[in-house]
């Protein structure tokens, strides 16, 4: 099964309603942190 252009963008929609704007600014920075250290 493949994930196509709308299936991505209808889960970042669905994320983005659950978390909030705050939570996803947060967690993108705690993911780039945490990026940066596994490299």
């Amino acid at each position: 099964m493949s994930v196509g252009p709308w299936q991505i963008i209808l889960i970042v929609l669905i994320i983005l309603l659950l978390f909030g704007k705050g939570k996803i600014s947060s967690f993108m920075a705690d993911l780039g942190k945490g990026m940066k250290a596994f490299k």
